[in-house]
């Protein structure tokens, strides 16, 4: 990821670009062509994702009590196709297009959230997020969502410690139903304020194998991680 000053954006209906990448919408196929360079270690990350979404979904919700922050699915129940020259990478499987927006920064509204995704039985998928809010409240949405655009709750599962991400030790819970042992399969990715993990826990009926981020917005907010975001996001102004 690149952050570039307005200058180097271009969108119009079916198409958006930033700098030299670019997405497109047509026939129900979201094409995303990579042209980047990756930090703090620089080489180049190159290639193409085509993400086939099925039926768009519209409900969304907020994720506080002042309606500042909302989300929203997109395409939950996707295809991806992955074909990458730099680094030479290839694969096909499930995919998950979703939508955040916000009137204020995360840590402002939130001090920490764990959400999960996952891919259930019969093609539908279960998303749930866990957020502990800046005032102290606490909400969760969970619900599911099938391959023809519909949607509804899911029972919410109680909340289970997980293992501390190796490197960092950023604090990572899951929800997972009874009779469940949830446990983390594998640490994806590990920095000083977010974990993203592949876990096995509860959900539905069902022992699932989810993708699990963890945000620790105090820590994103503190001054020493601020300093550190220009080593691993370049910036193109």
């Amino acid at each position: 990821m690149t952050e570039r000053a307005s200058r180097h954006l271009r969108r119009d209906a079916s198409s958006l670009t930033i700098g030299p990448s670019a997405m497109r919408w047509a026939d129900g196929v979201l094409t995303i062509d990579i042209q980047e360079l990756a930090l703090p270690w620089p080489r180049p990350v190159r290639g193409r994702v085509r993400i086939d979404t099925g039926p768009l979904h519209t409900w969304s919700t907020t994720l506080d009590a002042a309606g500042r922050h909302r989300w929203g699915p997109i395409a939950p129940c996707a295809r991806i196709e992955v074909d990458l020259d730099a680094p030479a990478l290839r694969w096909q499987g499930h995919a998950y297009v979703d939508s955040n927006d916000g009137d204020e920064p995360l840590d402002r509204g939130f001090r920490t959230w764990d959400w999960l995704r996952a891919p259930l039985a019969d093609g539908s998928t279960a998303v749930v997020y866990d957020v502990r809010g800046r005032n102290g409240e606490e909400r969760v949405v969970a619900r599911r969502f099938w391959p023809d655009g519909t949607s509804a709750d899911v029972e919410t599962a109680d909340r289970r410690p997980l293992s501390a991400s190796t490197i960092w030790r950023v604090a990572r819970q899951v929800r997972c139903e009874r009779g469940e042992r949830p446990g983390v399969l594998r640490t994806l990715e590990d920095t000083p304020f977010y974990a993203r993990s592949l876990v096995r826990t509860g959900l539905c009926g069902q022992t699932v194998e989810a993708m699990h981020e963890t945000l620790d917005a105090d820590r994103f907010a503190s001054a020493w991680v601020q300093a550190l975001l220009p080593w691993r996001m370049p910036r193109r102004w």
